[in-house]
C-alpha cells in the first residue's frame, strides 16, 4: 500500500474519533491534579429538555467567571490573553459562538495549555485546548520535494507561555471540527442557538447523535452536553 493511500485512510479512521475531555482540576491542590466530577445538574433527552439561550451568559462574563480556574491549571496571564485573542478572532472567522467556543475549551481542557493527550474510543490521540483528534492534512509540494503533513489539532503536553500562533491552532483546529458537526444541525453561524449547539456538542465528543437523549453517551461522555450548557450558564471549575 503506497503511503499516500496509507495517509488517506488514516484521515477517514480520525474522522469517527471525537473529542475526550480531561477531567476537572482540584481547585484545592497546589498540583491542580485531576480528580472526576461533573456539572451540579445532569440534563438529559432532547434539546428542548436542556437550558435555554436565555441563560447563557455573554463570552466576556463567562472569561471573567473562568480566568482563575485557567490559572489553576499552570497556563500564565500572557496564556490566557492569547486564548482571549483566539476565541474572539477565530469564533468570528469560522462562525462558531464565542461563548460557546470558549465553553468547549473550558470543557475539555480547562484552559490549560498544556493539557495531557487523551484518546478517543477509538483509540485516537487527542491533543490540545480543544481535544479534537489530529486531523491529518496533507501538503502537495512538487516532484522534487516531498508531500508534508500537518497535523490539524496540535497539542503541547506540558508546556506554557506557548505563542499566539500555537495557541491559535489549537482553537482554529476544534473550532472547524465543531462548526462541522453544527452544519448538521441547521447551523446558523455565530446567531446558532441550542437547537443547534447541543446536538453539535453531542457529535463533537462522541461522534455519533441520539437527538432523543443527548447524554446518551455512545461510549463516550453522557454529562458532555449538559456540563457545557451549565458552562454557558456560569458553572465553572
Amino acid at each position: 500500500m503506497s503511503v499516500s493511500k496509507s495517509i488517506l485512510l488514516a484521515i477517514s479512521a480520525a474522522a469517527l474519533a471525537a473529542a475526550s475531555p480531561l477531567k476537572n482540576y482540584d481547585a484545592n491542590s497546589e498540583a491542580a491534579h485531576v480528580v472526576s466530577r461533573a456539572g451540579p445538574v445532569f440534563y438529559s433527552g432532547p434539546w428542548q429538555n436542556f437550558p435555554g439561550a436565555d441563560t447563557w451568559l455573554s463570552y466576556e462574563q463567562l472569561l471573567e467567571i473562568n480566568r482563575p480556574y485557567i490559572a489553576m491549571t499552570g497556563s500564565t496571564e500572557g496564556d490566557i490573553q492569547k486564548i482571549d485573542t483566539a476565541v474572539r478572532a477565530i469564533s468570528a472567522s469560522v462562525g462558531v459562538p464565542d461563548n460557546v467556543l470558549f465553553s468547549i475549551i473550558m470543557q475539555e481542557s480547562h484552559g490549560n495549555v498544556g493539557a495531557p493527550v487523551t484518546y478517543s474510543p477509538e483509540n485516537i490521540p487527542t491533543g490540545g485546548l480543544m481535544q479534537c483528534y489530529n486531523n491529518i492534512k496533507i501538503v502537495k509540494r512538487n516532484s522534487l520535494t516531498p508531500d508534508a503533513i500537518v497535523t490539524q489539532c496540535p497539542g503541547y503536553e506540558g508546556q506554557h507561555d506557548l505563542t499566539q500562533e500555537q495557541i491559535n491552532g489549537m482553537i482554529q483546529g476544534g473550532a472547524e471540527h465543531f462548526k462541522g458537526n453544527m452544519a448538521n444541525w441547521g447551523d446558523s453561524g455565530t446567531a446558532s442557538g441550542p437547537s443547534t449547539i447541543y446536538p453539535a456538542l453531542r457529535e463533537y465528543n462522541s461522534g455519533n447523535v441520539n437527538a432523543e437523549d443527548l447524554s446518551d453517551g455512545l461510549r463516550a461522555t453522557p454529562e458532555y452536553v449538559s456540563d457545557v450548557a451549565q458552562r454557558l450558564g456560569g458553572w465553572a471549575d
